[in-house]
């Protein structure tokens, strides 16, 4: 026996959909019950309001779909991750002993990272500054991976091309491929953006403004502390120093 989630639903009641199933010929069949649960003072009660017979997808759909209708609900409330997509199904049955996991990949994080790229404008202000050409990976979409890697595992590069990407739907969510990411291009999409730093500083310390209401003029950040693999004798900023990255060893 399977229970949908509510169709329709007041303070002291709610409607559902309940798969049930029975024996027959030796043969287990299945057929589904409309069934009204209702809060009393001795706990919930259901009672069957309607055998609905041996319903399709279709028919579970429109059940559903007039019973929020007749209560006030929109036909569909739940907010889709991706509008104009609907689901073809809504119930399957699987056999789990046969069900293994392969391939697994993080979706929340860089979909959520996507929406708080959109929310600051990053996506728009790359594709000003970085106008496509003859690449075959555009240096809008390399700009969008380095800033989804940074906020979802901060780290280098060459991990994130090796290793972070293909970790994450970044791929779905971005169309790039993760045979096209790797370091050289992440490297040079880098070299694209260090032009535009004043660009994208100045748009980040606007766009923070507008989204909460702040009136100021300087804007103040902490950057990820650095150290250096090596004496770095030839690099006059290689000093020694407090490290946060617990590396007393290194400058």
């Amino acid at each position: 026996m399977k229970t949908g989630p509510p169709l329709a639903c007041d303070t002291k009641w709610f409607v559902f959909l309940r798969r049930c199933f029975k024996i027959r010929d030796d043969r287990r069949h299945a057929y589904w019950a409309l069934v009204k649960s209702v809060r009393t003072a001795r706990g919930p009660r259901q009672r069957v309001v309607a055998y609905l017979g041996g319903l399709d997808e279709a028919g579970r759909l429109g059940v559903e779909n007039a019973a929020r209708e007749s209560s006030g609900e929109s036909p569909d409330p739940q907010t889709s991750l991706f509008p104009g997509s609907a689901a073809s199904a809504r119930l399957v049955e699987i056999d789990t002993s046969r069900v293994r996991v392969e391939n697994v990949r993080g979706f929340g994080g860089a979909w959520l990272a996507l929406q708080l790229i959109d929310q600051l404008g990053l996506r728009k202000l790359f594709d000003e500054l970085l106008p496509r050409g003859r690449e075959e990976v555009g240096w809008p979409a390399m700009a969008l991976i380095l800033v989804i890697g940074r906020l979802l595992e901060p780290s280098s590069e060459l991990r994130l091309a090796e290793h972070g990407y293909e970790r994450t739907a970044m791929a779905e969510l971005l169309g790039v491929a993760a045979s096209k990411v790797n370091d050289d291009r992440l490297y040079r999409a880098l070299d694209k953006l260090l032009p535009h730093k004043d660009a994208l500083q100045a748009h980040l310390k606007n766009r923070l403004g507008e989204l909460f209401d702040l009136k100021y003029d300087l804007l103040l950040y902490d950057v990820t502390s650095t150290y250096f693999e090596g004496q770095g004798k030839a690099n006059p900023l290689a000093q020694r120093g407090y490290s946060r990255d617990q590396r007393p060893d290194c400058k």
